[in-house]
């Protein structure tokens, strides 16, 4: 057998697998910079944030957008998920065991009080909606299954953190991009703990039209067996129909229904 023609070894092999996993890593690494923050992130600001050439991220940007696992917002030239992705993600929410575990009791809230609810899971450093069920009423709320949303803004978000241990939640808060949302959105990490704290205290967190307009929110951290947070629960209604005499009903359902689905959660992982 000529030299040429001998196998390649397996430290050969090795190699040329690692090699060739190299450019998918960079493609991996430009897919989660996006996902962490959609919408704000155009060619200019990706190439500062990651350790590539100008020239590599556009060429892994224009392959993922020519692909349709992100889109840009062209008003902005910035860079957001793309729905091929948001699809193949769908399929796998679909038989997701918090997914199962959580839909006849976020179908019990919604239908006990009329309003609309989400469920949500971690995604970086903020939320991603894996289910919806909407406001049989007039007006309904424009977000979607596998929208984003940040940590400090939303009451999942801030569920979410509430249920973290403390060294945990420190880390996770200092990593926080706290832009404003709103006008009511909350911008200071201190402000953001103190918050976290009394939504430990009262056991439920509440979004007063911090990352929407004119919609306030009660949330809930759905927990493992050993209490860890996989999830959260949100009520969301308009403030044009919130009845602050039902404060203590929405709360109440809310932690009812998170309660209800961390305990099915614990039988099945």
């Amino acid at each position: 057998m000529a030299e040429n023609d001998q196998p390649r070894s397996r430290t050969q092999a090795g190699v040329q697998q690692v090699k060739g996993t190299a450019s998918f890593s960079k493609f991996m690494v430009v897919l989660q910079a996006i996902a962490d923050d959609p919408g704000r992130l155009d060619i200019v600001r990706l190439t500062k944030l990651l350790p590539y050439p100008r020239g590599t991220v556009y060429r892994i940007v224009t392959a993922l957008a020519a692909e349709g696992l992100i889109s840009e917002i062209r008003d902005h030239g910035t860079y957001q998920l793309g729905h091929r992705l948001i699809h193949l993600a769908s399929k796998s929410w679909e038989t997701s065991d918090l997914r199962s575990a959580a839909r006849d009791y976020i179908e019990a809230l919604r239908n006990a009080t009329g309003e609309t609810v989400h469920l949500a899971v971690p995604s970086g450093t903020g939320m991603v909606y894996i289910d919806k069920l909407e406001s049989p009423r007039t007006v309904r709320m424009t977000s979607r299954i596998g929208t984003r949303v940040e940590l400090y803004s939303t009451s999942v978000g801030k569920a979410y953190l509430a249920a973290l241990p403390v060294d945990r939640l420190r880390q996770v808060v200092s990593s926080l991009d706290m832009r404003p949302r709103t006008q009511h959105t909350i911008t200071n990490v201190d402000a953001l703990l103190a918050e976290i704290e009394r939504t430990r205290t009262r056991g439920y967190s509440y979004d007063n039209e911090e990352n929407e307009p004119d919609i306030r929110c009660f949330g809930g951290a759905i927990v493992d067996r050993s209490g860890m947070p996989v999830g959260g629960v949100s009520l969301s209604i308009p403030i044009y129909r919130y009845d602050e005499e039902r404060h203590d009903v929405y709360s109440q359902k809310v932690r009812e229904t998170v309660a209800a689905i961390s305990a099915g959660l614990a039988d099945i992982v």
